[in-house]
């Protein structure tokens, strides 16, 4: 190992950049068991001014080890990745104890993919095969991607209009009742919580949130199908859930091409994968809903799902976006016998000039009490009005895809 840049020998590799290496002594026996005698480790200063040299041309990776104590060197840690990333040298982020924010801002600077630290068995190595796959990465270990599975799965979104409209509960009853409907046919069912600030779906099914959902964010350039099942759970053995980052993170934290990629790995190992939408417009909303089959509104009925209504149909058609996909969605719809909510959920549907394609009826406290306890409501309430208008709902929607796609075919 060589500690200045004088010391560097003539063909170096990989080189270790932190303010002191000595403080991640489990990176130093992983970069030795790697690269043997070919790398180097630099300060944040030498890294700079080594970067700025001809001898830095064969370089293969900087492994840019941080903890919380280097946040207020950030100015000149982006420097450092941004003028790596000039020089096609990858950046792999050995991170302690940092933010996801800081991260988050890494990332974005060039920073090819992170691993946290202290390092997981094999974890560097696993990180250098992922890199090699892009284009200039010499003589590290090679890997194949997995192979894609062709599935072509229906994808549908769902989004709401207004606080509170139930959005994830549609999503998440409406993925379980399609996974019970697939299940005799061998059809599989993802659900996708794309709200990285409050999403729901892990609480509503009761699964924990892992750190492993935004390291696969974090790097959906070098995402395969086994990166994409280690971050995800199953639920029940029936259905595969990805659920929202463990810390809130920016509605941005992800671009337009980014969720691209990740609606499509899901849409090709699935046979239907269902997006739980963030109540916030961003600028991948469009996105996800071109890459959508049905895109799914919900809405009560009320001014002020009335007025987002109307805001979401001014922003598509000033965008030029149809509204083809759209379905709208009644939640806590009146009853058969309310005579008078029935004429009014009429007179606000010719208002805003939608058709409403679903009313589903109001479950009471039995809906509440079934998130809290982490069931899907037919687990838990099976005999509940919505449980029976989901599943009518959600066997219409499974027949409708397969002819769909018998007549694709």
């Amino acid at each position: 190992m060589a500690s200045t840049v004088d010391d560097i020998p003539q063909k170096i590799r990989a080189c270790t950049v932190s303010r002191d290496v000595q403080n991640f002594d489990l990176l130093i026996e992983d970069m030795e068991a790697v690269f043997q005698e070919d790398w180097g480790d630099l300060s944040f200063t030498e890294a700079t001014a080594f970067l700025r040299d001809d001898s830095s041309s064969d370089l293969e990776m900087l492994a840019i080890a941080l903890d919380d104590e280097d946040e207020g060197s950030m100015p000149v840690i982006r420097g450092i990745i941004e003028k790596a990333a000039e020089r096609s040298i990858h950046v792999l982020l050995i991170a302690e104890a940092l933010s996801p924010i800081v991260l988050h801002q890494l990332l974005r600077a060039g920073a090819d993919d992170f691993v946290p630290y202290p390092l997981p068995e094999k974890a560097l190595e696993d990180a250098i095969n992922r890199l090699s796959q892009a284009e200039g990465a010499t003589g590290m270990i090679q890997k194949g991607v997995t192979a894609p599975s062709g599935k072509n799965g229906s994808v549908f979104a769902v989004h709401s209009l207004a606080g509170g409209a139930g959005g994830t509960n549609f999503a998440v009853n409406l993925a379980w009742e399609l996974s019970g409907l697939g299940a005799e046919h061998g059809h599989t069912v993802c659900i996708l919580d794309f709200d990285f600030q409050s999403g729901s779906v892990s609480t509503y099914l009761d699964i924990a949130r892992t750190e492993k959902v935004y390291e696969l964010l974090s790097q959906t350039s070098t995402m395969d199908s086994d990166a994409f099942f280690a971050a995800t759970q199953k639920f029940q053995d029936r259905l595969q859930v990805l659920t929202a980052p463990f810390d809130m993170l920016p509605l941005d934290l992800l671009s337009p091409d980014e969720i691209e990629r990740v609606i499509s790995m899901a849409r090709d190992q699935f046979d239907f994968v269902i997006i739980d939408m963030p109540r916030t417009i961003v600028h991948w909303t469009e996105t996800a809903l071109e890459m959508s089959d049905l895109y799914f509104a919900m809405l009560e009925l009320d001014l002020r799902s009335a007025q987002n209504t109307l805001r979401m149909i001014r922003a598509l058609k000033a965008d030029n976006i149809g509204m083809e996909k759209h379905r709208f969605v009644l939640n806590r719809a009146p009853r058969f016998t309310d005579l008078g909510g029935k004429a009014r959920a009429k007179r606000m549907a010719e208002s805003l000039g939608i058709s409403i394609a679903l009313q589903i009826p109001d479950g009471g406290s039995q809906v509440r009490d079934s998130n809290d306890h982490g069931l899907p409501l037919a687990e838990y309430a099976p005999k509940n009005p919505v449980t029976k208008e989901m599943h009518k709902f959600a066997a219409a929607l499974y027949e409708t895809s397969q002819a769909s796609r018998i007549a694709a075919e």
